[in-house]
């Protein structure tokens, strides 16, 4: 008997542990899969539309998160003003309760903070003017599937809608995201705003005291002072001579995804890295990667950065959403008096030295001998790249940093 209770009691255990272990690496859905493959196709579109913009200098973006404010878009419009939604995600064949339980499912996975050890809070809201009235289902079914609240504001008192939308912003994000916008240029229409703070945990922390004062270069002419981190370890490496460029995957905290850095191999504007800058290209990159020894120095950062988004995601064809007399929102509001008059994309990013412990069994040994140099003091392209969806969490670039404009040696 008790030779069977133990066996028991072991099958039991075991029973549970694999329950616990499948619930924890759960399969998506095939439409989730989908729209994280054709997010990520977004990611790379909306990122050179941006980068053309000669009045942006640091570029964050979430892809995922701007898929989900076009899910929004389609949840609340009727005919081509929601099925363009579609075309720009490639998502023509699916339906539409899957486009939206796919993004939200997409969205649950890659955010996890548990499974994924990383802070990143999104708040997402649909602002209209103060005459709208919200049609329940639409409500009920924007809270589900994008955690998305709606607010009335009079968009008519310029600074007081201004200090709103800045105040909510600053309270989603615990006061890391101070600001999103400094004007509201349109009155009379809906405007969605998704506030973030992410901050990514390195799966091999960086030494505390083993930062210091460097040089960030800007341009030829113009330096700041950074605070600079600093660690050798193994990691994906890929130096490219034929477009002279170096490429740096640095898995973050439980491996599910790596922050991947693109740098020219000298002080340039990004104009010519970016003309490269494809998902197939990023992917071939990534397929000649080598685990190698690499003296990494990367900046201690703290960006805080607003994009309306509503220019760019017109140029990708959401065409009807943001014109005033062709815009059907009748889902939202019930009737045709609504169209997109602003998208705005606003994130707060820290990385610094956190992350789990080291592992220090290579030191010591021959692995780390004549590491290969990834020394990030002038702009670069970074993007975090979830390893079970493929999706693109977030993409952007460092031009300049926060810091005090160093003096210039002659």
């Amino acid at each position: 008997m008790w030779a069977t209770d133990i066996v028991l009691l072991v099958v039991l255990v075991s029973s549970a542990s694999a329950a616990t272990s499948a619930s924890k690496d759960k399969v998506l859905s095939n439409h989730a899969n989908i729209l994280a493959n054709n997010s990520a196709t977004l990611a790379f579109s909306l990122y050179q539309k941006m980068a053309k913009d000669k009045n942006t200098e640091n570029i964050l973006i979430s892809p995922v998160v701007v898929a989900s404010s076009l899910g929004l878009v389609a949840l609340g419009g009727k005919a081509s003003t929601a099925s363009q939604v579609k075309t720009i995600l490639n998502a023509a064949k699916v339906k539409d309760e899957q486009l939206h339980s796919g993004l939200a499912e997409l969205l649950s996975e890659v955010s996890d903070p548990k499974a994924r050890n990383v802070t990143w809070k999104i708040s997402n809201r649909l602002y209209g003017p103060s005459s709208v009235k919200f049609v329940d289902e639409f409500v009920k079914n924007s809270k589900k599937h994008y955690n998305c609240d709606n607010s009335k504001i009079n968009f008519k008192d310029k600074k007081g809608a201004v200090n709103a939308i800045n105040e909510w912003a600053a309270n989603c994000t615990d006061g890391k995201l101070p600001e999103v916008t400094k004007d509201v240029e349109k009155t009379d229409g809906a405007m969605i705003v998704n506030a973030m703070f992410f901050k990514p945990h390195w799966n091999e922390q960086f030494h505390h005291k083993m930062v210091d004062k460097r040089g960030f270069m800007v341009s030829h002419g113009y330096t700041v002072s950074i605070e600079m981190m600093h660690r050798t370890g193994i990691y994906g490496f890929l130096e490219d001579k034929t477009n002279k460029l170096s490429i740096l995957s640095m898995p973050l905290a439980h491996k599910k995804s790596t922050m991947v850095f693109i740098m020219s191999n000298y002080v340039e504007s990004l104009e010519r890295v970016e003309k490269l800058l494809t998902k197939k290209q990023l992917n071939t990159w990534m397929g000649k990667v080598q685990q190698i020894a690499v003296a990494v120095s990367l900046p201690k950062v703290s960006m805080e950065v607003s994009h309306n988004l509503q220019k760019h995601l017109m140029e990708l064809g959401l065409t009807e959403a943001v014109n005033k007399s062709k815009a059907d929102f009748s889902k939202i509001s019930g009737k045709k008096d609504l169209y997109l008059s602003s998208v705005f994309h606003a994130s707060a990013l820290e990385w610094d030295t956190d992350g789990n412990e080291m592992d220090l069994s290579v030191f010591g040994t021959d692995k780390l001998k004549n590491p290969k140099l990834f020394y990030a003091d002038h702009p670069f392209i970074f993007l975090v790249k979830d390893q079970k969806t493929n999706s693109i969490l977030f993409i952007g670039r460092m031009v300049r940093p926060k810091g005090e404009k160093m003096r210039d040696e002659l």
